[in-house]
Formats: structure tokens, C-alpha cells, sequence
């Protein structure tokens, strides 16, 4: 019951064992009183145990939401578009429904970009085939009613939409703040009123605007450019809201389209969910999922077991032919101008009639041709029992009848299969494997056929998908070979080879051949001639069958064609005579009624029909008036066995009755591919009573029970009996799953038979046979009952009085929710039932099921008319939604409708179900709408987190609640030695003296080459050369600047050698340099506000630049987004006088500013940090030893040179350490794509630095183009390390494709690692070149959202890849540890070359001290800390390094400011975002975050537009199942709108304030309910 409250049962209904109820034909006459007297006298013992009052369990309450029209006027459709209509049911969903007529809908409606509406083409556009006919698709169109089942109590919308929301298991959010309720008039259950109150501050928050512009994105965001008081540059505190400025009304921000529809999402999923959930099982190490407790309300089966039901003996008759074939040459010669077969052209009119005595010598010179004429005497094309395809299309039985039969005179096994029409027909591969598994390498079929087989240009059939490779035989008379004289066939008597293999398609889409034997197939005939009361003195009989009812492929097809072999040879004289007429389907399509006027006409004895015939005849029997059945003995409907099939019959019979039709003639008869006929009704005695019928409850029937309904008509589903089982047979009931206990008399089961007439294995798979025609039933203490084999039938049903056999429903149809079964025809009967249904097309409709998180989920997808409105699309979606949730107690987890024509069609025109949820797994269904409601139907979601307060100090490793290891997990990195030689000494303290040293002792070293996009040095500078430059600026400071000392100016410059220049510039003036990057020239709006940001951030006293760029701050465009008369003083550095300043100015200590570092956090914080002299050198003295720079060595470095480690490596670096730097602008890049890695070729470079930006660029640009680059003779053998400059975690994936890709040019595996450095901290770990190379861990990803590490084995199940972010050996011995907390796995670092501190103009000082100052409670208390913000662990590995220690790796897990803390847990946005991009090929990129605890996923998608709805229940499913979150919004948008910043992370809180200003322009919104 997974959990849900029962409703209160009927009185009765769970107690009294009692099977069906009968109508008053069994019961007697019996008056209203009577009836009553003797039901309570037959309920009296069970009354006392029945539920006295109505469980509590959840009110409804009001709902919020937009109207919705409840009752529209009925279409005056066409007969066909009516013929499912059901009354009964239709007036059970409407009372459902009008329980929300007066209530609003609380679903926001998605949003869709105009382009992505999906219009079919105009050939599309025309209404589908909706009268086509396959088995699967019989039982989905009901044309007929449905009496099903309103709930004992109806949920209003905001009830049935939001069971999510209850206590845990709501959203992808922290469901406290989701779980509580709107104040109510009726009794609630538990809510908590800390999460909702909450939840009321969240939404009536008032929404600041405190994000900065990105300066490093180049996306258009248009942003507000206030800063009459600029926030303090630093890192917020979490709690702050991040969005743009909103006013609010009622928690809605009225400027937001998409604020409102979240509001309203989130309003619908306040409420409680339904059913409150249970208590779970918490194990770490296991999947924490809700352990289902047995609901005490739950009907239980009562009844005795049930006894093995027998069939009537088979008799024996003395002349019964020893074989089929004999039978057919003994009609063949005896009655050759019998008529056997008649088919109908496509007017109607008989086409051709075949005798006995041609198809016996048509079969026969077919016989011959197959054996002797195909290959030579000594090497035949066929041998006796070799398989052989039959390819027929239905509407030319004739042609099939001599092939089946000429096959069976050959000794060799038909194989049936539908004519394939196109290469990707539904299903064709399954078929290809099936005729692969039986050997099948020739295929018969007629001339028409071939010439209709679609064919490559050069006139050859194509190689169909997955088949082998075949070769075609056409069969028609005139290519047939006549036998010779002393030819004759070999007739032996029937035995247990196989005669024919029948495929059938498995619920999962597999196709497997039943093999049906010679005996068997005699067997069944003889059989079906007993059951069908043929007797001697009859006259001659006539059978009428709707062709598409005959074909071969289907079950009921082959039965049917059993009852037409039993015409062949029936056994008298008076019988043999039977003829047979066959009604195309084109005939039906065109006239609904020839089925009844070809019986009319010829008189026929025996109609065999689908219910789906019977309706179109019922439709169209106004145009003809004058038609006679008074001659059917027996009109079987094959699809009986389908429950919905009982309105058609009765409604034909209403109809026809005043034409001739007897009510004891309808005989409904239960098929199944493995066991061929299991029951059919017998023809009753004229004036009879009628057979039972049995009404049943709904919600005992999802428990697997039979109650009878005994209240509410609108509960009960009516199914009528099919008959008896057949002659000789041995029926038992077993429970569907499990072993094959047999169920109790009241429990519904799988039909298991034990009979001689039905099929004997799966050709080619012993497994599966075994499983399925190898049953042997046991009883509740596990013995077999028997040595009896008995044959799964894939029927579900039971017994009822008078050993009648009633069917409920099919295997392949069952959807098991929670336990609890539903039947797929059930849903569809209930959808349809929705009025109005002009939305979408009757009978195009696929109900499956797909594992989603430990459970099954319902899956509905529909064709939508072309004319339907969005509005009305969603409103019958939601409709259904509500319907199907009051009525079965189950929720949909997605309901899509997609394009006309556009659902795979089996060869019938039926829908291929398997087919359709492949197409919604893989992501190619491409629907126009969709709906998804995880929120409602996932109820096994884990109990949210409840954090414990453990007072637990830095370890090594946390396992389980243990603190496991005595060792601080900390890391020293190495000394950085003792410089005695006092001119170094000096060249180490301050970087400007650094460079004057170098002009003097060696003015020639080129320390900078500048590339452009030709990868021509465009620019280059000596010790010398710099130091001049640098002097030139200084002097124009000193002139025009009118600075004082230790001002800030603000560098504005494109990447190369005038930066450099204007830093030494500035630090020889003594103003403290501030390096920004340049405003974009072609999206000014988006990124000159940063600009101007910084400097008004940084007091700027002046900016230095370039010409070009000093035009573009004072352009007209500029004015369009700041204020362009209040810059600073602006000075062009381009053409300067050679002057040299008065004098250098010398720092008197090494702690004052050197420079300020600017960045954008990935959060999308500005944040600057204040770089001390002391820490720059001492940053520079660990490079250079960690990467071994000296001056005779040369390193590549394609970065942005604007702040963290990317700034010190370009500017900096070479200046120390002497070496020389070859600079490549990454946004040469673009224009040429190989610049970096033909520079690493061409220099044969041995170090090199990029970004992950450049990194990506290369592996997507390049990495098809290795070949060519080979050949151009580009060699990367040359590069010792390339090291990945990041202040992330490290991208495992991205520097693995790297290096594979590059491989072939030479690059070492062990070449690429990366570096890694944070706001406090620029360079935390780097892998060094004499260090151990970098190493990978697995981590257990449930463990890391507890902020525990538990290391696994690679390949284990939601295990995470970590790779080293370096060795902590930059920060030599004064960084004396670097700590973890494993509580919050915060690293922590003590480092001389450590930010002095944020730069703030308002002295946050409490903020100071908690990120720069911080000390230990333990250890040593004296010693301050740095927090770098950063998650992760340090683990020492059996590697050594280079002083011999064992080596501490240090693995950064992620940003803390980043993470999500959704449910309790902590969730890496990274981690979520791997797997979305996983889901479909078109995820280009994506990004997620949340808002209101909605986790919102926003997917790029790379492909066409109308893949976009498709990746909605992917990226939904891949979230539920790797990290047991439900995602409230998805927006699909295009390639390029995620943020990214120049080193190429997403800045997500950017995209957040995009989203909610409704800024994106996505291609679809959906919000899950």
C-alpha cells in the first residue's frame, strides 16, 4: 500500500470471502428486501471487524489556483472518435473531477519559447489512423466503459498534487521548509511550524541586490549598475539573498514571470503530502530508502487454496486424421471443389475463392519447389526442419494458407512475421534478432509484397535493421514447379517436433519464438472442435473473419487460424465443407459494417471478431437496417479476455438483438502465445440464463484480491466471464511473481495450464522456457504439488463459481506501484474517460512503466491533435492527473503528448509500447507538452538529515561515527632554505628591486614573448627593456597622476606586456597597483559595470590604459550603462616621453600593499584580498622551487592574467625567478584554435600553464584533429608538466580526455595536474616537477553529503572520482599544517605568502578575524589560521616525495559558499551537474542552484529545439536516481547562456538572478509538481 492511508472499505468488502456476486439469473428471483436480508444475515460474523470510523488521515484543503472550465460541450465527432466512449466510466470521472469544479488549479503552467511550439507537418496533421488494431492496442482503446472506481474519499488538486511535500520526502529541497500547511478549516495531520514559518520569511523576504555585475563573463546580463554604496568587497555571508531587486507582494516578486510561477509551485507543494511517510531505516552504508510498513488496513486474501481446476476430457474419435497435412490431402482429393477460402478485395466484393483442391495443390507444388528447386541435388538451399520466414501482407490470406501449408508438406518450420515496411519499422531489430536466433536465412512472400519491399537504388531489398541476411522467394503459382509423378509428400504421424514458431514480444520489447509442435497443433484442434460443439448432421458451416483478427503474428491470430485448420480436416462428412471469409482491414477501415453484412449474405455459423469490430458495427449499423445474424451459432470474440470487452459485447447485443443476434452466442475466449486457446465460452441453449458476471472492487484488485463492490457502482470494475478451459486441460492459479504458489480462491493470479494443445518452448532458449513452460505450482509450505509441468499463460485472473475462468488483465500490462498493481488498460480507460478529450487523439495512447528510484513509475504519453491550444493541452493533462489519482490511488510521474503520427506504430497500426518507452528513455520521444509530478508519486524518498552537534577535532578519517587514526590530518610543505648571499636577499624582499637588479646584471634576457593569433611574436621584453618601460609610467604617475603614496590605480589592459609594464610602473611610484579586466567591447551593458564596480570599490585614484580602450570608457555606449563623466583621472600609456622619474620609491617594510587581487567568485562575489610584498616574494620563491624555474628555462602560459595564480605566473613569476615567460592571450585561442599547443611544439616547452577554459577548447576543438596536427609534425613529448591553473575542484574527466586525446602527439600521461588556490591563499597546492605524480581516490558520494570521507574502490556504486589538487609543498616549512575538520571538512592554512585580508572600505572586522585570524581550540592555540572556504581532505599515500617523507595528497572536494544544502545533505552543485550532463547527447552544459529550496537544473541544449522536452524526464530521473533529489524547475535554454568566467567556472548565482529576472529567454520551463 506503500504507505497510504486506506480508505474506509464498504462494509464487507474486506471480510467476506466471497468471490463475485451473481446476478439475480443464479440467485433466483429475488426482491430488493430479500436481498437485503440475506446479505446482512451473510455479513453479520464479519461487521464487528470492520473499521468504525474513517481514517484522519489527510484533509483536503483549499486550493489556489487558475479556474478551470469543468464540462465542455461533447464534440460531435465521427462515429470513430466515440467508439471507446464509455458512460459508466465517463460519469465516475466526472464525479472524481467535480470535487475541483469550484477549486483552482494550483499548476503553474511551463513556459515555452514561441519557436519550440512543434507544429506537424501538413501531411502529419491529418488526424491519425485511430481505427487501426494490434493486440496491445485492442486492449488499450476501449471503446468501452469503464465502470471504474471512484475513490471512497476525493482529494481536492492541491491534495492529490502534493503528496510530496510531507514531512520528508518533498521536493529537491530541504523539505522542512516545504512541509507545512495553509491554515485549514478540517483537521490536519502534524505540521511543523519552525519550517513553516520559514517558509513565510522566505517568501516574504525581501530581495536585495547585492551581485555585482560578472567582470568576467561575457554573456549580455542586464544588470542595474546602482553603487551609490558599493557593498564591501568580500565574501557574503550565506544567509544573504543573491537575487536581483524585486519587490515583492504576498512572497510573489511581482517584476518576474517566472518568480510568480515558482511562488505558485511552491504554494502547491506546501501542503501535506499524501501519504504521510513512515519511519525509515537509516544505515550509511546502505541506500536509505523507506522501508514500507504493512498497512494494517491492507486486504488480505481469506479464501482455501485453490484446487486444480479440470477441463472436460478430450475425446476420441476413430477417424481423426494422423496429421494436419493428412487431413488437408484427404479434403484435397475428396471434396476438391469445397470452397475454403474467400477474400474480399477492397470494395468489399469477393476477390477470389480458394477450393480445398487448389490449396492442396498449390501447397503441394510449393512443397516441391522449396525442397528441389533451390539449390542443385547435391547442395539443397533447404533441408527438413530448417526455419523459414514467412513475410505476408493480411489482406492476402490466400497466398499465406498455401505457404504455411506448402511448409508443412516441406518437413521445414514457417516462421510468421509481419511485412516490414521501412528500415526503422517499430520492433524491427527484436524481429531481426529472432529470425537470427532461429536461423532464418529465407524468406517466403508474394509478388506484390516484394515489389512493395522498400529497396536500395540499385533495385536490391534493403538489409533491414538487425536482420540477417535473407533471401527472398516468391511464391506465386506461376513461379511454382509442379511436382513429378513419383514425388510425393512425407506425411508422418504428428509427433513433438515442431510444426510452426510464433513470436511474441515480452513487457520489455524482447521478441521470442513459441514453438507450437505437430501433436500439439492436432491437439488444439481437436480440442477447439470439441469445445466449439461441432457434431455430425450440422449443416454446412461458414465462418466470417475481420482479416486483421487472422494475422499470423498475434496469438488470437493463430487461434484463429487454429479454428480455420480445424475446418480444414474437421472430421464428418457434414463438417468438411466449412468456408471461411475474410474481411481486410482496408474493408473495414472504409466500411465498419461488412463484417456483418459478408455474415448476412453467406449465412455464416461461426463469426470470429474483435471487440474493437463489434463497436464499428454497433457505430454504423444506422446505414444499414436490413442485415439477418439470426444464423451465427457462435461469435467469438477474440479479445475477451480484455475486461473492457464486456460494453462492447453488451452494447452489439443491444443493438443486434432486433436483428437475429441470440445473447447466448457471444462467446468471449482468453489466448495467450505460450498456451494458444486457455478458455472460450461455449454456445449457450437457446433461452438459457446468461452467464455470471463478476463486480469487483478496485482497490482490492491492486492488492491482488477479489472483493466484491457492494456500494458505490462507480468503484466496482465488471468483468465478464471467458468460458470454460479448454478440453484436456489442467488449469491452476499461481502468484504472479515469486515462486509458483498457488493463490488462495480470492486472490487474483497467474492462469498456469497444463494441456497437450499449447506451445512447447521458446525456440533457441532453454532459460527462459524452463521459467515459463516448466512450472510446477507449489503450495504455501513450498512443496510441489506435483510432477506435472504447467505453462505460464501471462493472464491474470481467478476462478470463479462454476469453474468459470475470469481474466482481469495481462502480465505484460501490470505496473507495479509501491507494491500495490495497476493495469495499464485501466489508465487508459480512465484518461479517456476526461472530457474534453479534443486535446488528443482516442486510442493513440501508451501507458508503461520505468524504474525510477527503487520503484516503478507511470508513464503516460498521447498524441495531441494539431488544433489543440497549450492551455487546453495542459488543463486536460492536469485533469487527468487528478482523475487518475482520485480514482486508482496512484500518482503519474509523467504525462507527455507528442506530436500527431509521430508514436511508433506496430505493422497493424497499433502503438508499440516498447518501442514508445525506449523513445522516452533515450530521450527521442520529442513531445509538444509534458507534465511531471515526482513531487506527487515519489514517496520512498530517504528522511532528511537531521545534524547531530558532535564535538569532534580534525582527524584523519571519520568513519561511520568513529573517529578512526590518531594522526591530525594535516600537511607540511618543504623548507624553504636559508639564503645567505645579501644581494638575494634583497632581490627576494620586494619585487620592484627584483627587476632593477636583473636590468643591471643581464639587461639582454628576454623575460616576456607576447603571441598573437599566427603565434608570431608580436612583442617581447628584456630585463632592461621592462624596467624602462616601467620607469616611463612611473614618471607620467608622478606628473599627471597627482597621486599620493600608497593610492590605488587601476590597471586596464588587454593580456601582454604593457600590464607587466604598468605594474612595476606603479609599484616603482609606490601606489598600489589593482589589475581589472578590460570591459568587452562588443557587451559594454554586461561587463562595464564591474569595471566600474572595482573602481569605485577600490577608491581608485587613477586608471591606466590603453588608447582604444580609453575611447571605449568614454563612448556613448559606455554612457548607456554607468556614469561616464565621474571616472578617475584616465591616462594613456600607448606613446610616453622618455622621462625617468626623481626617484623609485622603496617600501620601508615588506608587510605594506603591493598590489590588490580582484575576482568573481564562483558564487558571483566580487571579492579583493590584500597581497603584502612579503607574501608576493615569499609566492614567488615557492614556485620557483616547486616547479624548478631558473633563468636558462622558458614556460608557456595561456591564462588570464587578471587575478589569483594566473596574475603571479604572468606578471610576476619571471621577474623572480628569472625564467623565461612565453604569454599567450587565451582569447587568441578563438581565432586559432592549435596557437597553445603548436607554441609548446614549436619551443619545445617543458612547463606550461592553462586554465580549464583553454583546456576545453582544446579537447573539443581539436580533438578530432590529431591526425592532421600529427602530420603537421606538432610533438608534445617535449612537455614535462602542464599544470591546470583553478580555484575548484579538480575536473577529473576533462584532464583525462585531454591527455588520451593527446597521446598520439606525444603528450605523457603523467604530464597534466593541477594547481590549486583560493581568495586567502593564491597557491595552495601545486604539483611540482620533482614531486610524486598525482594520485586518484574514489570516494563514496552518500558519504561526502554527511561532510564524510569513506574511500571505495573505483567502479563501486555512487562512488566519485578525486583527483589530487596538488602538493602542499608551495608553502614550505611556515606552512606549518594544513588542517581538516571533518565535521565540516574545512581546509584550513597557515602560510607566510597567505592575503594580509580582504580589502573593505568599511573594516569588516568580524569577518577579518573569522577568515584570516582564526585560531585552533586545541594543538596549538597560538597559531592563526587561514580559512580558505574550500571542502576536503588530506590523505597520506605510499608515494614518496622529494625529501623522502611519504607524500600528503591533498583532494579539494568543492567551494562551501557553492554547496547546496538540500534535505539535511551537503550537494557539490558539480556532482548534480555531471549527471544532467550525462542524461541526453544534446545536454551541451548545465548548471544548477536553488531557489525557495526548489532545486532548479538548467540544461544548454546543443541540439534541435524539438529534442527539448525531451530532456525534462531525463534530467529529472538521473537526479532521482544518483542523488535522491527531485528537481522542481527545469529550463531548457541555448548553448551559451550558462555564465562562465575566464578561468572557466560557471558563475551560477549570475544565471540564479538571470533565471528570476526572466532575462534567459529559455527554450521551455517546466515545473515538476
Amino acid at each position: 500500500n506503500c504507505g497510504r492511508p486506506a480508505s474506509p472499505r464498504p462494509s464487507g468488502e474486506g471480510a467476506a470471502p466471497c468471490v463475485v456476486v451473481l446476478l439475480s439469473s443464479l440467485l433466483g428471483d429475488i426482491t430488493q428486501k430479500g436481498y437485503e436480508k440475506k446479505r446482512a444475515k451473510l455479513l453479520a460474523s464479519y461487521i464487528p471487524h470492520l473499521p468504525s470510523k474513517t481514517s484522519a488521515s489527510s484533509a483536503p484543503g483549499p486550493s489556489t489556483s487558475t479556474a478551470t472550465k469543468h464540462h465542455r460541450a461533447h464534440r460531435s465527432g465521427g462515429a470513430r472518435d466515440e467508439r471507446y466512449r464509455s458512460d459508466i466510466h465517463t460519469e465516475a470521472v466526472q464525479a472524481a473531477l467535480a470535487k475541483h469544479k469550484e477549486e483552482k488549479m494550483a499548476l503553474p503552467m511551463p513556459t515555452k519559447r514561441r519557436s519550440a511550439f512543434v507544429q506537424s507537418p501538413i501531411d502529419a496533421c491529418t488526424p491519425p489512423d485511430t481505427s487501426s488494431a494490434s493486440e496491445d492496442e485492442g486492449s488499450l482503446r476501449r471503446k468501452a466503459a469503464l465502470s471504474a472506481v471512484l475513490a471512497q474519499t476525493l482529494q481536492s488538486p492541491d491534495y492529490w498534487i502534493n503528496r510530496s511535500v510531507q514531512s520528508s520526502s518533498t521536493s529537491s529541497s530541504a523539505s522542512s521548509t516545504l512541509s507545512h500547511g495553509e491554515p485549514k478549516t478540517q483537521p490536519q495531520p502534524q505540521l511543523q511550524p519552525a519550517a513553516s514559518l520559514l517558509a513565510d520569511v522566505l517568501a516574504h523576504t525581501r530581495i536585495e541586490n547585492s551581485v555585482p555585475p560578472d567582470v568576467t563573463s561575457s554573456t549580455p546580463q542586464e544588470r542595474g549598475s546602482r553603487v551609490d554604496l558599493p557593498p564591501a568587497v568580500r565574501g557574503m555571508s550565506r544567509g544573504q539573498s543573491r537575487s536581483s531587486m524585486l519587490d515583492t507582494a504576498d512572497g510573489v516578486p511581482v517584476s518576474s514571470r517566472v518568480s510568480t510561477k515558482i511562488q505558485q509551485l511552491l504554494n502547491t507543494l506546501k501542503r501535506p503530502k499524501r501519504p504521510p511517510l513512515s519511519e525509515f531505516f537509516l544505515d550509511d552504508s546502505e541506500e536509505i530508502v523507506e522501508v514500507p510498513q504493512p498497512d494494517p488496513n491492507t486486504p488480505k486474501p481469506e479464501g482455501r487454496q485453490i484446487i486444480p481446476v479440470k477441463g472436460e476430457p478430450l475425446g476420441v474419435v476413430s477417424n481423426w486424421p494422423p496429421a494436419l497435412q493428412a487431413a488437408l490431402a484427404r479434403w484435397g482429393a475428396t471434396q476438391a471443389k469445397s470452397p475454403a477460402l474467400t477474400a474480399l478485395d477492397i470494395t468489399g466484393k469477393p476477390l477470389y475463392t480458394l477450393t480445398y483442391g487448389k490449396l492442396w495443390s498449390r501447397s503441394l507444388k510449393l512443397a516441391y519447389t522449396l525442397l528441389n528447386k533451390l539449390g542443385t541435388k547435391t547442395e539443397p538451399v533447404l533441408q527438413p526442419g530448417d526455419r523459414v520466414a514467412l513475410v505476408y501482407p493480411n489482406s492476402d490470406p490466400g497466398m499465406f494458407w498455401v505457404a504455411f501449408y506448402g511448409c508443412l508438406l516441406a518437413e521445414v518450420i514457417p516462421v510468421p512475421i509481419e511485412v516490414p515496411l521501412s528500415r526503422q519499422d517499430a520492433g524491427s531489430q527484436q524481429i531481426g534478432f529472432l529470425l537470427g536466433s532461429c536461423g532464418v536465412s529465407l524468406a517466403l512472400t508474394s509478388e506484390v509484397c516484394l515489389k512493395g519491399l522498400p529497396k536500395t537504388p540499385n533495385g536490391e531489398i534493403i538489409q533491414f535493421k538487425g536482420w540477417p541476411r535473407m533471401k527472398w522467394v516468391v511464391t506465386d503459382t506461376k513461379y511454382l514447379t509442379k511436382p513429378s509423378k513419383d514425388w510425393q509428400p512425407h506425411i508422418p504421424t504428428a509427433n513433438t517436433e515442431t510444426a510452426y514458431i510464433e513470436y511474441k514480444a515480452s513487457k520489455e520489447g524482447t521478441v521470442m519464438g513459441v514453438a507450437v509442435s505437430k501433436i500439439s497443433m492436432l491437439t488444439h484442434c481437436q480440442a477447439l472442435t470439441q469445445a466449439c460443439n461441432y457434431c455430425e448432421g450440422q449443416s454446412s458451416g461458414r465462418l466470417c473473419v475481420p482479416i486483421q483478427a487472422l494475422d499470423p503474428s498475434f496469438h488470437f491470430g493463430l487461434m484463429n487460424f487454429m479454428v480455420l485448420k480445424e475446418c480444414v480436416f474437421s472430421f464428418q462428412s457434414v463438417m468438411n465443407r466449412i468456408h471461411t471469409i475474410t474481411v481486410p482491414y482496408a474493408v473495414m477501415k472504409a466500411c465498419p459494417m461488412s463484417w456483418v453484412q459478408r455474415v448476412h449474405i453467406h449465412k455464416a455459423r461461426v463469426a470470429l471478431v474483435k471487440c474493437r469490430d463489434l463497436h464499428w458495427a454497433m457505430m454504423a449499423h444506422k446505414e444499414q437496417k436490413d442485415t439477418n445474424l439470426s444464423s451465427i451459432r457462435m461469435l467469438i470474440v477474440a479479445d475477451g479476455a480484455n475486461p473492457w470487452s464486456v460494453s462492447s459485447c453488451d452494447a452489439f447485443l443491444n443493438v443486434f438483438q432486433s436483428q437475429g443476434l441470440k445473447p447466448e452466442v457471444i462467446c468471449p475466449c482468453a489466448t495467450s502465445p505460450e498456451a494458444l486457446t486457455v478458455a472460450i465460452r461455449r454456445p449457450g441453449a437457446r433461452g438459457a440464463p446468461l452467464p455470471a458476471r463478476a463486480i469487483l472492487s478496485m482497490g482490492g484488485l491492486s492488492h491482488g484480491v477479489i472483493r466484491v463492490n457492494t456500494e458505490d457502482k462507480n468503484s466496482a470494475l465488471t468483468v465478464q466471464d471467458v468460458g470454460h478451459i479448454m478440453p484436456g486441460a489442467l488449469m491452476c492459479i499461481v502468484k504472479p511473481d515469486g515462486p509458483p504458489q498457488l493463490c488462495k480462491t480470492d486472490e487474483i493470479g497467474e492462469i498456469v495450464i497444463n494441456s497437450r494443445a499449447g506451445g512447447t518452448m521458446y525456440y533457441g532458449l532453454p532459460g527462459v522456457t524452463k521459467n515459463t513452460f516448466e512450472v510446477i505450482p507449489v503450495n504455501q509450505a513450498g512443496a510441489p504439488i506435483g510432477e506435472i509441468p504447467f505453462t505460464r499463460t501471462g493472464l491474470l485472473g481467478f476462478v470463479g463459481p462454476g469453474s468459470l475462468v475470469f481474466v482481469v488483465g495481462k502480465i505484460e500490462g501490470l505496473l507495479m506501484v509501491s507494491g500495490r498493481r495497476h493495469n495499464a488498460d485501466d489508465l487508459v480507460a480512465t484518461a479517456l474517460a476526461v472530457e474534453p478529450v479534443k486535446t488528443v487523439y482516442r486510442g493513440r495512447i501508451a501507458v508503461f512503466s520505468v524504474t525510477v528510484f527503487y520503484d516503478e513509475r507511470i508513464v503516460i504519453v498521447a498524441e495531441q491533435r494539431p488544433d489543440a491550444s497549450e492551455e487546453d493541452s495542459f488543463q486536460w493533462m492536469s485533469r487527468v492527473l487528478q482523475a487518475i489519482d482520485s480514482i486508482h490511488q496512484v500518482g503519474l510521474y509523467c504525462l507527455a503528448l507528442v506530436p500527431a503520427n509521430t508514436l511508433p506504430k506496430t505493422p497493424l497500426g497499433g502503438i508499440h509500447i516498447c518501442e514508445t518507452k525506449q523513445n522516452f528513455l533515450e530521450g527521442n520521444l520529442h513531445p509538444c507538452n509534458i507534465l511531471m509530478c515526482p513531487h506527487t508519486c515519489v514517496t520512498n524518498m530517504p528522511k532528511p538529515r537531521q545534524k547531530q552537534p558532535v564535538d569532534v577535532g580534525p582527524a584523519s578519517m571519520l568513519v561511520g561515527n568513529l573517529v578512526a587514526g590518531k594522526r591530525i590530518a594535516q600537511a607540511t610543505g618543504r623548507e624553504l632554505g636559508v639564503v645567505e648571499d645579501q644581494d638575494l636577499i634583497r632581490k627576494h624582499q620586494f619585487l620592484s628591486e627584483a627587476l632593477q637588479w636583473r636590468a643591471q646584471t643581464d639587461p639582454d634576457h628576454v623575460l616576456y614573448v607576447l603571441l598573437n593569433a599566427k603565434g608570431v611574436a608580436v612583442c617581447t621584453a628584456t630585463c632592461a627593456q621592462l624596467h624602462k618601460r616601467a620607469e616611463k609610467i612611473t614618471a607620467t604617475l608622478m606628473e599627471r597622476g597627482g597621486l599620493n603614496t600608497g593610492d590605488n590605480v587601476v590597471l586596464l589592459y588587454p593580456p601582454g606586456i604593457d600590464l607587466i609594464a604598468a605594474f612595476y610602473g606603479c609599484l616603482y611610484a609606490g601606489v598600489i597597483p589593482v589589475t581589472v579586466r578590460p570591459p568587452h567591447p562588443q557587451n559594454l551593458a554586461a561587463t562595464l559595470p564591474t569595471v566600474r564596480m572595482i573602481i569605485d570599490v577600490s577608491k581608485a585614484a587613477c586608471i591606466l590604459t590603453t588608447q582604444p580602450l580609453m575611447r571605449i570608457l568614454r563612448s556613448r555606449e559606455a554612457a548607456a550603462s554607468v556614469n561616464v563623466k565621474t571616472w578617475p583621472t584616465i591616462i594613456d600609456t600607448d606613446d610616453l616621453p622618455r622621462k625617468r622619474p626623481p626617484h623609485i620609491y622603496k617600501p620601508p617594510t615588506a608587510e605594506m600593499l603591493a598590489y590588490l587581487d580582484f575576482s568573481v567568485s564562483t558564487t558571483g562575489m566580487l571579492t579583493g584580498v590584500k597581497m603584502s610584498h612579503a607574501a608576493v616574494s615569499t609566492l614567488c620563491r615557492s614556485i620557483k622551487l616547486q616547479c624548478e624555474l631558473y633563468s636558462s628555462r622558458q614556460i608557456a602560459i595561456c591564462l588570464d592574467p587578471y587575478c589569483g595564480l594566473g596574475f603571479v605566473l604572468w606578471c610576476l613569476s619571471s621577474v623572480y625567478s628569472g625564467h623565461q615567460s612565453i604569454l599567450i592571450p587565451p582569447l587568441e585561442l578563438e581565432s586559432s584554435l592549435p596557437l597553445w599547443l603548436s607554441t609548446l611544439s614549436q619551443y619545445k616547452i617543458r612547463d606550461t600553464f592553462c586554465s580549464y577554459s583553454v583546456m576545453e577548447l582544446c579537447t573539443k576543438g581539436l580533438g578530432t584533429q590529431t591526425e592532421m596536427l600529427k602530420a603537421r609534425g606538432l610533438n608534445l613529448s617535449c612537455v614535462r608538466s602542464c599544470v591546470v591553473i583553478a580555484e575548484e575542484r579538480p575536473r577529473l574527466a576533462l584532464t583525462q580526455s585531454f591527455s588520451k586525446l593527446f597521446k598520439d602527439l606525444g603528450l605523457s600521461s603523467r604530464a597534466v595536474s593541477t594547481a590549486f588556490g583560493s581568495r586567502v591563499n593564491l597557491a595552495i597546492g601545486m604539483q611540482g616537477t620533482s614531486g610524486p605524480d598525482p594520485s586518484t581516490v574514489y570516494v563514496d558520494m552518500k558519504s561526502l553529503r554527511h561532510d564524510r570521507v569513506r574511500l571505495v574502490e573505483r567502479g563501486a556504486p555512487q562512488s566519485l572520482p578525486l583527483m589530487e589538487s596538488g602538493t602542499v609543498s608551495v608553502c614550505e616549512t611556515w606552512l606549518r599544517s594544513l588542517r581538516l575538520d571533518f565535521l565540516s571538512s574545512l581546509i584550513w592554512v597557515n602560510s607566510p605568502h597567505s592575503a594580509s585580508g580582504y580589502y573593505t572600505i568599511y573594516g569588516e572586522e568580524s569577518l577579518q578575524a573569522d577568515h584570516f585570524n582564526t585560531r585552533l581550540s586545541f594543538g596549538e592555540p597560538q597559531t592563526l589560521w587561514a580559512r580558505t572556504g574550500y571542502l576536503g581532505f588530506i590523505k597520506r599515500t605510499e608515494l614518496l616525495d622529494a625529501s623522502g617523507d611519504r607524500h600528503d595528497a591533498l583532494f579539494v572536494v568543492g567551494s562551501l559558499d557553492e554547496t547546496l544544502e538540500l534535505r539535511g545533505l551537503r550537494y557539490h552543485p558539480i556532482d548534480i551537474e555531471t549527471s544532467v550532463s550525462r542524461a541526453h547527447r544534446s545536454i551541451a552544459e548545465s548548471a544548477v542552484f536553488t531557489w525557495t529550496n526548489l532545486l532548479v537544473v538548467v540544461a544548454e541544449l546543443s541540439g534541435s529545439e524539438q529534442e527539448a522536452l525531451d530532456l525534462v524526464p531525463l534530467v529529472t530521473n538521473v537526479v532521482l536516481e544518483e542523488h535522491h533529489l527531485i528537481v522542481g524547475v527545469v529550463v531548457i535554454v541555448d548553448p551559451g547562456v550558462i555564465p562562465i568566467n575566464s578561468r572557466g567556472e560557471k558563475q551560477r548565482m549570475h544565471l540564479r538572478d538571470s533565471f528570476l529576472a526572466d532575462q534567459l529567454d529559455p527554450i521551455y520551463v517546466a515545473y515538476n509538481m
